[in-house]
C-alpha cells in the first residue's frame, strides 16, 4: 500500500523533534564570538614602516592622542642620514612596537632563502638588543614575499608579517605570516603630485573606511599602515593630526599593537570549553573576553568559570 506524502511528512517532522529532545546537542552547536579586551568589538593598529626621522613627530601625535602603534625599522638604516638613531629608540617607541622589517630593506622575494634568513635574524637581533625584550613581528619590505620567503620566516620566531595589500574591510586575518592590512594611511592621496582632485577622492575614500569601522556593529580590526616619510609637508601633517583625532578617545575601540592582538587572538583559541559550553577554562596568561548567546563574559587567566545555560 502506496503511504501517503502527508503521512511520510508527519513522520519525519516527529522524528526531528524527538532528536532535539537531548539538548546537549543543541547546546554543543552555540557559536562562541571573541570580543578584544574589556568586552570591546573594535581593535585599531597603526603601523609605519621604515625608522625615518619623521618617526619622532607622528609618535608625539600619537602620544597627545593616546594612541598606540606598531613601528617596522630596518636597522641598518639606523644612523643614517634622515633616519632615526639608535640611541633613540628605547625611549622614543616606549609604549609602541618596535617589529622587524629586515636589517636593509631588500625585495625578499627575490633573494636565497639563508639571505632572507639572514635579513630578518639580523634585524631582530639588533632591534631586540635596542629596545630589550623579544621582537616577534614584522612587515615586509616593498610588501614583497612569496612561499618561500614565508617558510623561511616562520622558522626564525617571527609570528606575523605585515603586507601592504590593502583589504578595505575589518576582518581577522586568517594567516597572521600574510596579515593584510585594510587601507594605506590616506589611501591613494598624495601618490601623484598636482592632482588635487584625485586627491581628495581617495581622501573621501579613506574617510569612508574609516567612518564604516567606527560605525560597524560587527567584530572588527581596523589596520592603517603607512610611512611617516610621506608626511612631508604641513597639510599633510594637518590631515595626519585630523584622522587621529577621528578615532581617537572612542570607548567601543580598543587600542593595540599588532604582537598584542596576535597574543590575544592565540589566547582567545586557546579557550577549552566543556561540550555543552556551560564552562570554560583560560590556560593563558591574559583575560579573554567572549560572548555567548548574545551575553558577554570574561575569563581570567588560570581560571574556570560556569556560563549561563
Amino acid at each position: 500500500m502506496k503511504i501517503p506524502i502527508y503521512v511520510v511528512a508527519l513522520i519525519l517532522s516527529l522524528s526531528s523533534a524527538l532528536a532535539q529532545t537531548d539538548t546537549s546537542i543543541a547546546k554543543s552547536g552555540i557559536p562562541i564570538e571573541m570580543l578584544f579586551p574589556q568586552g570591546k568589538s573594535k581593535a585599531l593598529i597603526l603601523s609605519y614602516d621604515d625608522g625615518p626621522r619623521e618617526d619622532r613627530q607622528i609618535v608625539a601625535l600619537m602620544n597627545k592622542y593616546q594612541l598606540i602603534g606598531t613601528f617596522h625599522l630596518n636597522s641598518n638604516k639606523l644612523g643614517t642620514q634622515n633616519y632615526l638613531t639608535k640611541a633613540e629608540i628605547k625611549t622614543l617607541f616606549a609604549g609602541h612596537e618596535v617589529s622587524v622589517h629586515t636589517a636593509n630593506h631588500p625585495s625578499l622575494s627575490n633573494l636565497s632563502k639563508i639571505d632572507v634568513v639572514y635579513e630578518v635574524v639580523e634585524d631582530r637581533k639588533e632591534l631586540e638588543r635596542l629596545v630589550g625584550y623579544p621582537v616577534r613581528g614584522m612587515a615586509y619590505p616593498f610588501g614583497n614575499y612569496n612561499d618561500a620567503v614565508v617558510d623561511a620566516v616562520n622558522g626564525v620566531g617571527i609570528e606575523y608579517a605585515r603586507t601592504v595589500d590593502d583589504t578595505y574591510n575589518f576582518k581577522i586575518p586568517e594567516k597572521f605570516l600574510q596579515w593584510h592590512p585594510t587601507v594605506h594611511q590616506f589611501a591613494k592621496a598624495y601618490f601623484v603630485e598636482g592632482k588635487p582632485d584625485n586627491d581628495k577622492k581617495e581622501l573621501e575614500r579613506f574617510y569612508q573606511v574609516i567612518d564604516d569601522f567606527i560605525s560597524t556593529k560587527e567584530l572588527a580590526v581596523l589596520d592603517v599602515w603607512g610611512h611617516t616619510w610621506e608626511m612631508n609637508n604641513t597639510s599633510k601633517w594637518e590631515e595626519t593630526e585630523k584622522f587621529f583625532k577621528r578615532v581617537a578617545n572612542n570607548p567601543a575601540i580598543h587600542y593595540t599593537t599588532h604582537i598584542d592582538l596576535v597574543d590575544y587572538i592565540h589566547a582567545f583559541r586557546s579557550l577549552r570549553f566543556s561540550v555543552e559550553k556551560n564552562m570554560v577554562y583560560n590556560p593563558s596568561s591574559i583575560t579573554v573576553f567572549f560572548k555567548k548567546a548574545g551575553k558577554s563574559y570574561s575569563v581570567s587567566p588560570g581560571k574556570m568559570v560556569v556560563l549561563a545555560d
